[in-house]
């Protein structure tokens, strides 16, 4: 019978979320008696004997909710009447959640108190079981009693991958299973028409529609290409995949499969009829494609740009039009905060001397592509429309959510002498999670970490014998937008000179009410017009002619390129030193930042393939599809180029300290995102850190802390708000309503700033006033101080490509609401620098203009005591209106994290905190 979980800093979620008003306790019962009597897995337990391990028990990590995301029907239907959970799907959750209040207080002695113990094996009184899977001898998983992570110990290379495949499937099948047919675009046709779904397919489908033949190309490619290694990563592939395919078979006979199956029609729950399809290799391609679109592809967004761009010229002309635009782009601001801030300068995506190429539209003539056709019952609905447009939208955004975070410092300023990290990916936060936590030790194979389900061949993220890496997003631009000549009709196009038709791709999907979702019948057919330039987003008109306006991606049919550099990173004969780390990392073409410690150095390398660019071409704006603008090299048959050489991206070893938190990577190294300004939510962590390396001494503790106190920290509150209150103190504040008010601001703000409980669990936070009127003030305090001088064309055009806001409450990144990653996109640094402008201060990449009432500080003080008052007079339930999770009025649920469920499982939310999902805490105390 599954355990029941203690509640303690758990908020149970009111709603069934994604199996809404299906289950009736009654029926449950007279279910579950007959569900409880499927054949479960039996193993024994046995001693597991380490590998070699160079941390001294001093690497750590964590990954909520919990290791187990398989469920069977009897579970789910346990955990949706009762709130009971599986044996360890949610036994990281509390601890995770307890760093919020717990880290004050945190010594080395205690971080396992909020962390997994990441030490290679398991000792012999830990072991919950063992198991030979498909009764191979060459293999054995172990599984410890704690947080029942796999340790897949393998004598042969085979046996080793067919250990990871059967483990992955033990722990995530159905959710490998959701995500193989996100990345084919027929989500819905397996899972259900919810608008969520019709919204995840639609978003990724966009980004990379390829067909069977597209992706097995990928892999016939990426081996070709890599000689013994490719051959090596084809062989792991399909002993991973025949590993995932045996416990399909074995769970299938056993009836012990994940009980989504059932839930969704595709399983019967008496008769066992039904299929659970296998698992092939172009899966694995698919399952990539997804990863890849939502965390390592920066770019796009130039459409969006030439939009804003002449929407400043219409407002001030060309010239001056053109300069509020660079000002506000912040492409090289001299003030952002830096990865790599040793003075080096890596040049990319720089702003031309004399633009060549550029194809802006004509005012007003963009419309998007449409992706969704024949639509027919919910999805042609009103929602089903504006689940499309959201899609859309975020496809085709550069805003990307980068997540992620990291501090590393070196030996030379910590207690110990030996470099200390704290790193790890903001993935959000899903049921079960998108990463496992494994262990693979094998021939060739020796890490212990996290890696993306269904592609757990190898350990992506975390430790090998004698060091440690992570990744956070870096979003430079390896995606350009072309504007290529239409002829003969809108689906034909100039290339090359010749009119050469659009290749159209398209996937139909059908769905039906299930159990597990009871949204009415509909179809659709999502079709993509393809290019050699890439596919069609959208049509326009340049200086009246017809054209379509396509995205050229350069991991675009190479997302299973990248298997080389994660392969590389799990083999100890390989890493053994910072720059074979970055010779590894080279490998991966994914838009990524990683990070790398050992007991004596530390590193950072930017990969990505940036190609490289013609001369005269602006990364920043569409340009025209002709031979002279096209990227250097440009195979348009492979989607190959010539790209910039590793010694181009930024890179380092042992500089004293780095930090990331999707922040600018170094100087002249330009993001395709806006926002890297003079306050970003890297200055959080730079400014910590920082501090810690000055004083010396570092120690695994005092930097958790460090990361810890971040990531409560309200970004407008600790670098905005001072300076706002500046303004306002600049005289005596009679009115009593807006007195009241900045006297709690600052209260709040001398408190540190930071969004959380009064004590553990109360589920009420310290200044919540505060917090209230801060959350209500910033977007009227932002329109009020820009509309007006912008012209309300040019503040809306600008907003299209910055938000103004990114507070934790707010629907926002790849979960949506109460996603935990807040402060990545908004207007902070706009803000910082007008009124540091209008206070009369220094300010280095200054705006072309003061804003703030027009920029003498009595008129700015009016506008910010008059937005002030209004924001104070809002209560809180129209500041946080409440959604099916939160009543309104309910700040701290509106800031709360939530499982999201991709599955039957339900999960509670916990406090907020804007931290990694998978997260380690490594420090190295010796070296092979």
């Amino acid at each position: 019978m599954p355990r029941r979980t203690p509640r303690f800093t758990l908020d149970r979620l009111r709603t069934p979320g994604r199996f809404p008003g299906f289950l009736k306790t009654a029926s449950v019962c007279a279910l579950i008696a007959g569900l409880l009597s499927p054949l479960s897995q039996v193993a024994a337990a046995a001693e597991v004997t380490a590998a070699n391990d160079y941390c001294g028990g001093q690497c750590s990590d964590i990954l909520p909710p919990g290791e187990n995301g398989n469920a069977t029907l009897a579970q789910i239907l346990l955990n949706q009447a009762f709130g009971t959970q599986p044996e360890h799907a949610e036994d990281q959750l509390g601890p995770y959640a307890n760093l919020a209040k717990g880290y004050p207080t945190l010594t080395n002695a205690t971080i396992n108190t909020f962390f997994n113990d990441a030490s290679f094996g398991v000792a012999s009184d830990q072991v919950a079981s063992t198991l030979s899977p498909a009764g191979r001898s060459d293999v054995t998983i172990v599984r410890d009693k704690k947080t029942g992570v796999p340790h897949i110990t393998g004598t042969t290379r085979y046996g080793t991958e067919f250990g990871a495949g059967y483990a992955a499937a033990q722990d995530r099948l159905w959710l490998m299973d959701v995500f193989r047919h996100v990345g084919r675009g027929q989500l819905t046709a397996f899972a259900g028409g919810d608008p969520s779904n019709q919204g995840l397919e639609q978003q990724f489908w966009r980004n990379a529609p390829y067909t069977e033949a597209d992706l097995q190309a990928q892999i016939d490619n990426a081996v070709a290409d890599n000689g013994t290694r490719g051959q090596q990563a084809l062989a792991d592939a399909n002993a991973y995949l025949a590993g995932i395919n045996a416990y399909i078979d074995a769970s299938d006979s056993g009836r012990y499969f994940p009980g989504e199956y059932v839930l969704t029609g595709h399983k019967d729950s008496i008769t066992n009829a039904g299929t659970i399809d296998h698992f092939k290799i172009t899966d694995l391609v698919a399952l990539a494609s997804v990863i890849g679109a939502l965390f390592g592809s920066g770019g796009g967004g130039e459409v969006n740009n030439a939009v804003s761009l002449l929407a400043a010229q219409e407002k001030y002309g060309v010239e001056q039009g053109t300069q509020v635009w660079e000002a506000f782009r912040e492409r090289n601001d001299p003030e952002a905060v830096l990865t790599v801030h040793d003075g080096q300068s890596f040049p990319y995506a720089t702003k031309p001397a004399s633009p060549q190429g550029a194809a802006l539209p004509d005012t007003g003539s963009v419309t998007s592509q449409p992706l969704i056709y024949d639509a027919t019952g919910t999805g042609g609905d009103a929602t089903a429309t504006a689940t499309s447009a959201t899609a859309t939208a975020t496809a085709l955004s550069s805003a990307r959510r980068g997540m992620s975070n990291a501090l590393v410092v070196s030996g030379q300023a910590t207690a110990s002498g030996h470099p200390i990290a704290v790193f790890g990916p903001q993935t959000g936060y899903f049921a079960p999670q998108l990463l496992m936590l494994q262990e693979i030790q094998g021939p060739g194979i020796s890490a212990r970490g996290a890696s993306f389900a269904g592609l757990s061949m190898y350990v992506e993220l975390g430790r090998g014998q004698d060091y440690a890496w992570s990744a956070t997003t870096s979003g430079q631009d390896i995606i350009d937008t072309y504007a290529v000549e239409l002829c003969q009709d809108d689906y034909h196009y100039l290339f090359h000179g010749t009119c050469t038709a659009m290749d159209v791709v398209e996937q139909k999907n059908a769905w039906k009410p299930t159990t597990a979702d009871g949204t009415a019948a509909g179809s659709y057919t999502m079709r993509v017009y393809r290019t050699k330039y890439g596919p069609v987003e959208y049509r326009a008109t340049v200086g009246g002619k017809k054209v379509a306006y396509t995205t050229l991606r350069s991991s675009f049919m190479h997302e299973a390129d990248s298997i080389i550099g994660f392969q590389m990173l799990n083999d100890p004969d390989y890493v053994k030193s910072p720059q074979t780390f970055q010779s590894a990392v080279q490998h991966i073409n994914y838009t990524f930042n990683w990070f790398y410690a050992d007991s004596t150095h530390t590193a950072y390398y930017n990969s990505g393939d940036n190609p490289v660019r013609a001369s005269g071409v602006d990364a920043e704006f569409p340009v025209w599809a002709q031979s002279a603008y096209e990227w250097k090299s440009w195979v348009p048959a492979t989607n190959t180029a010539a790209y910039t050489p590793a010694s181009a991206h930024p890179n380092s070893i042992d500089q004293d300290y780095y930090i990331s938190w999707n922040n600018k990577q170094a100087k002249d190294y330009s993001t395709a995102s806006w926002g890297d300004g003079s306050v970003h939510r890297g200055n959080l962590l730079e400014d910590r850190v920082r501090k810690l390396v000055a004083a010396g001494g570092v120690t695994r503790a005092s930097l958790t802390k460090a990361m810890a106190d971040a990531a409560l920290a309200d970004l407008r509150a600790e670098d905005v708000l001072p300076d706002l209150l500046k303004v306002i103190n600049s005289s005596t504040v009679t009115d009593s309503t807006a007195a009241a008010a900045v006297t709690r601001l600052q209260t709040w703000l001398t408190a540190g700033g930071r969004r959380t409980e009064t004590t553990a669990g109360s589920k009420t936070y310290a200044d919540a006033d505060a917090i209230r009127i801060l959350d209500a003030w910033w977007p009227l305090l932002v329109k009020a101080e820009f509309e007006p001088g912008l012209g309300t064309g040019l503040y809306t055009a600008f907003t299209a490509n910055l938000p103004i806001d990114e507070a934790p409450s707010a629907a926002h990144g790849p979960t949506g609401a109460h996603a935990g990653s807040s402060f990545q996109y908004g207007w902070w640094s706009y803000v910082d620098k007008d009124i540091r402008a209008v206070l009369g201060e220094s300010v280095q990449g200054a705006l072309p203009q003061k804003y703030c009432g027009s920029g003498t500080v009595s008129s700015c003080r009016d506008i910010l005591i008059s937005t002030l008052k209004t924001a104070a007079g809002k209560t809180a339930a129209q500041v946080y209106p409440g959604d099916t999770l939160c009543a309104a009025g309910n700040q701290w649920c509106a800031d709360s994290i939530v499982q999201r469920t991709l599955g039957g499982i339900k999960h509670g939310n916990i406090s907020w905190q804007n931290r990694p999902t998978f997260q380690q805490v490594v420090e190295f105390t010796s070296h092979r």
